[in-house]
């Protein structure tokens, strides 16, 4: 049994103290709280912070994952959802299969489009405009949650146009928020082991900036519980939350679990509880120009979200219909789920269930 020693009672207590001071946590504070066993303190530090921050309130909303292609030219090594051209189960989608696709599930609560996929070097940029206005034009009332800082990026490099060209040609087509994936860890030695094939730290961090500055409030992500370093993880929030100073622009921070390959792995190749709500709290701690931490229910389950949800997450996503990419990797969770259950399960943990739109205005708010 790990007995925690004086030092270490000191240096958590200090932690305590700023955060309850309002002081910012250094780099220092981040690794030690992650070396730290105590994660009940940690927790419940934590809580006090959102419920500062939001009350008891946690957000969700109604929305769509929709994939356009899964045909990339990337080939990281976490991912299962990719396909090459021409190979078994590889698609690409006109707007037209879309909508048609999209009318088979859609119900009149759906208030959001959540549309990532894959790099495809077989259509040109305007494969990807075009999409979005299809969109657009078929659902007027249903917010573009689009894309992420890496296919920014690749759009900028099959289109010869700027970073903040591309996102333009986007907004005009209807964009009006960019998704947080493409993050994965930010740090080059990471995406040089798990062969990130995309967009590089600075790239990411660039066409957020550049997003923000045009008036888009977009998301980002931190994929953890690979080859990283705990210190890796702090870095990548550290960066973040740099960002965030600057131009206040992310809405939410996401922590997402790494998924095995195969449904079938053993517990061994999952990430424990242990670390995912580790990874939810000390988000909340670190990132205190953050108004929201999301427990993503797709990689974490729903049980463990409902615990998360007094460890610092006040966002627990949406109802995710039909969601590809973590199930894809192995995910175990449902591949999406319904209002009447996510109010449940924020109701289960004490709080109060608020349905939002994609910019955290409130639509509902259940009692």
């Amino acid at each position: 049994m790990n007995v925690a020693l004086p030092t270490e009672i000191k240096q958590m207590q200090a932690i305590v103290e700023k955060v309850r001071a309002g002081e910012r946590l250094t780099r220092e504070d981040g690794e030690f709280l992650y070396r730290s066993d105590d994660l009940l303190t940690i927790g419940q530090l934590a809580n006090e912070v959102n419920l500062k921050k939001n009350g008891r309130k946690v957000y969700f909303i109604e929305n769509m994952s929709l994939y356009f292609t899964n045909v990339c030219e990337a080939h990281c090594a976490f991912c299962n959802f990719r396909k090459d051209e021409g190979q078994e189960g590889a698609y690409t989608l006109s707007g037209a299969e879309m909508i048609a696709y999209v009318e088979q599930h859609i119900h009149s609560d759906v208030r959001e489009f959540h549309i990532v996929g894959g790099h495809n070097p077989h259509v040109p940029f305007q494969y990807y405009v075009d999409s979005l206005k299809a969109l657009n034009e078929r659902f007027p009332d249903v917010a573009l949650k689009a894309y992420t800082a890496a296919e920014i990026d690749f759009f900028s490099r099959i289109s010869g146009l700027s970073y903040k060209e591309v996102i333009e040609e986007l907004m005009k087509a209807g964009l009006q928020s960019l998704t947080g994936g493409g993050a994965e860890i930010l740090s080059d030695e990471y995406r040089k082991k798990m062969r990130v094939d995309k967009a590089d730290v600075s790239q990411y961090l660039e066409v957020h900036r550049v997003a923000h500055n045009l008036g888009l409030r977009t998301h980002t992500t931190m994929l953890y519980g690979s080859v990283e370093k705990k210190e890796d993880r702090i870095h990548h929030m550290l960066q973040i939350r740099d960002l965030q100073d600057e131009t206040n622009g992310f809405q939410v921070f996401i922590p997402l679990s790494m998924q095995p390959i195969s449904p079938k792995a053993s517990i061994r190749r999952r990430n424990s509880a242990f670390d995912d709500l580790k990874a939810i709290a000390i988000s909340r701690l670190m990132l205190d120009n953050f108004q929201h931490i999301k427990a993503y229910f797709i990689n974490i389950g729903t049980q463990l979200t409902q615990v998360a949800l007094t460890m610092g997450a006040s966002d627990v996503h949406g109802t995710m219909v039909k969601e590809r990419i973590s199930h894809a990797a192995g995910a175990l969770t449902p591949e999406g789920i319904t209002r009447e259950d996510l109010i449940w399960l924020i109701k289960g943990a004490g709080r109060i269930p608020v349905e939002r739109d994609t910019f955290y205005n409130e639509v509902r708010v259940f009692e």
